[in-house]
């Protein structure tokens, strides 16, 4: 039996034994070089590698790159508050709480790798203000000046370690998984332009599925260089075009001119496209059934959104680059304002509390414990549920504690130089591979390795006590305790609530449209938005484990119901109405602001408007019962779990 069969029959992923495996020797790699540079902390360029280190190349150097850049601005922070503060630890805890409390909302209100950067700036600071404040000896651009070099040193290694031994990402996979979704579906519009011609049915939910999931592997894909980054963004807008598309099909209208002749168009650019043929050629076939829709507003609308996603895809393909204005223009993405302020309130209020007992207490055990809750609480805020990887991590932070005062009270006192120390260390930082390539014990067991480099600094002679070092290890390892009760009753997240907030964020913009009157002109950037929103949801709805018919279908009413608002807006700024026209309207657009609250009300309100627009012959009529059906049909989606953003 090969080696690699034996390790998947006892439970180890045989890629993460590869990657744990190299990690740890250039953690150990790492580790000698900084000793050997003389830089006072040699450990945390070890730290460093373990948190930089990424299986694919890709993601590998944007992270270096971010990891840096986050340390070179936290770093800055952490030297300008020290000179600032002039030994008044209370104004070091104050500038800290406000920084981290700034980079750990950012930090969720963006995504990706500029995430990751952005809560970096923000504990990178903690640790150059917080660890000066433990070692008043040491000078403040001394200290600044041997962090940045540190963590560089760790960048570096994990950067060379991991383009010798890494692996490409296979951008060839989503391209055609991006193809066969936008094949599907034209197939599924031109099936409901003309429903006479036989077509295989299509499942909405899931296409919409594979949409979401495609998107979610977006991030690698980008990374690694700009070419990359332009084609991640190319392909994002392609799949915002399918959403718009999946979106219009559930209720087009009854009566559409030329429909057969669009049907027969949008299937022959999804032929050219099964066919991989050159854009330009799928582009003149869309182009021609947006042409024959001019006088189907919404069809021609979302027939526009793909003729743009694709523009720019083939100018990708010509020229590496995608227009970067244009692009941020036509298709808006959603950010979770709503995350970014819970976790503002959280990460202030706790350091807060926890940086006023350091102050009080005056104990330098204090600033450790201020460093590992900062580091805890802000860098993953963003995972999808925080409380229960935390449990994880508490646990392998304590038997990395447990193992540094092994390592310091057991072996260091036999050594008898500094050299000896270092290499002392490194059985401790390779054992982990093992729990870290095992199904059963991989989750969180690299804060093991954290937790052992931040508490093993190889210093000859030793003068630190065994009291002392417990004390430590036991500082250190609150920060995860504390962020964990944080995270479980100060804004508990999960996937649901995360799905709940982003429901309540969609519901709340249709009640934003009720009250705009000049949402008519904003309707393109709440489409664009939705259709990014929509994907969101069916991610979330997936997570959760359930089935994505209520995402989907809370979508496609949320669509409807904004549709009918926008419709509702451009009647009163059209001026076509009379004065009790106009009340009739205004009265109904007020009654929907309570949508969140009373969609049955809702519905009963635009059922009733659309009845009084057919009997006078005004435009919308059609929408508001389609709207009013949505409403109806949905009733659950606009009213439980949406919780009601503030702001």
């Amino acid at each position: 039996m090969r080696l690699a069969t034996q390790l998947a029959h006892y439970g180890f992923d045989v890629e993460r034994v590869k990657f744990g495996g190299r990690t740890a020797l250039g953690a150990c790699l790492a580790l000698l070089v900084a000793w050997l540079m003389g830089l006072e902390h040699p450990q945390w360029s070890a730290m460093t590698v373990w948190a930089a280190s990424q299986p694919v190349r890709g993601m590998l150097i944007e992270k270096s790159l971010f990891r840096a850049l986050g340390t070179l601005v936290g770093t800055a922070f952490g030297v300008l508050l020290i000179y600032l503060a002039g030994g008044d630890n209370l104004v070091i805890m104050l500038g800290l709480v406000l920084w981290v409390g700034l980079c750990a909302a950012a930090g969720n209100a963006v995504s990706g790798l500029v995430s990751y950067g952005t809560l970096l700036s923000g504990y990178s600071a903690s640790m150059v203000a917080l660890l000066n404040t433990a070692d008043p000896s040491v000078g403040i651009l001394v200290l600044g000046q041997d962090r940045l070099l540190t963590v560089m040193t760790g960048v570096v290694v994990a950067l060379v370690v991991g383009l010798m031994f890494s692996r490409r990402q296979e951008g060839d996979e989503l391209r055609v998984r991006a193809r066969w979704v936008t094949t599907e579906m034209l197939r599924h519009v031109a099936r409901r332009l003309a429903p006479s011609q036989t077509a295989p049915a299509i499942r909405r939910g899931a296409l919409l599925s594979e949409i979401a999931a495609i998107e979610e592997t977006l991030e690698a894909h980008g990374a690694g260089s700009l070419r990359s980054h332009h084609s991640a963004r190319s392909l994002r807008a392609i799949l915002m075009a399918n959403v718009a598309g999946m979106l219009w099909t559930k209720h087009p209208p009854a009566q559409i001119e030329h429909s057969e002749a669009i049907a027969s168009a949008l299937r022959e650019a999804a032929l050219e496209i099964e066919a991989d043929s050159p854009i330009p050629v799928i582009l003149d076939r869309l182009k021609r059934a947006q042409a024959l829709s001019i006088h189907t507003p919404r069809l021609a609308s979302m027939l526009e959104h793909l003729t743009a996603a694709l523009q720019q895809r083939d100018h990708f393909v010509r020229t590496g680059k995608t227009d970067t204005v244009r692009l941020k223009r036509q298709f808006i993405l959603h950010r979770d304002w709503v995350a970014a302020r819970e976790t503002w309130i959280r990460t202030t209020a706790l350091l807060l509390l926890v940086g006023i007992g350091w102050v009080w207490s005056g104990s330098p055990i204090g600033a450790y414990v201020l460093l590992g809750t900062s580091v805890m609480v802000t860098l993953f805020s963003t995972m999808e549920n925080p409380a229960w990887i935390m449990r994880h991590i508490l646990l392998w932070q304590i038997v990395g504690a447990i193992a540094s005062l092994v390592c310091r009270w057991v072996l260091w006192p036999l050594a008898s130089s500094e050299l000896q120390m270092v290499l002392m260390m490194m059985p401790f930082i390779l054992i982990i591979v093992i729990p870290f390539a095992h199904h059963r014990t991989m989750t969180g067991s690299m804060d093991y390795s954290m937790v052992l480099l931040l508490l093993l600094q190889p210093a000859y002679p030793m003068t630190a006590s065994l009291p002392g070092s417990a004390a430590v290890a036991t500082a250190v390892v609150a920060g995860p305790l504390i962020a964990y009760l944080a995270f479980r009753f100060i804004y508990p997240t999960d996937a649901k609530r995360r799905r709940a907030t982003l429901k309540g964020m969609m519901i709340d913009e249709l009640r934003g449209l009720a009250g705009d009157s000049d949402a008519a002109r904003k309707q393109h950037l709440w489409r664009s938005r939705l259709y990014h929103r929509t994907m969101k949801l069916v991610h979330w709805t997936n997570k959760v484990g359930e089935p994505t018919r209520s995402a989907t279908h809370g979508g496609y009413a949320v669509m409807d119901v904004g549709n009918a608002l926008i419709s509702m807006q451009q009647l009163l700024r059209d001026g076509a109405l009379d004065a009790e026209q106009r009340r009739e309207v205004q009265a109904a657009l007020e009654r929907l602001k309570h949508l969140n609250t009373d969609p049955q009300g809702g519905a009963a309100v635009l059922a009733e408007l659309a009845i009084s627009l057919r009997e006078r012959g005004l435009p919308g009529a059609g929408q508001l019962e389609a709207a009013a059906d949505s409403l109806r049909a949905n009733q659950p989606f606009f009213t439980t779990g949406s919780p009601q953003p503030a702001g």
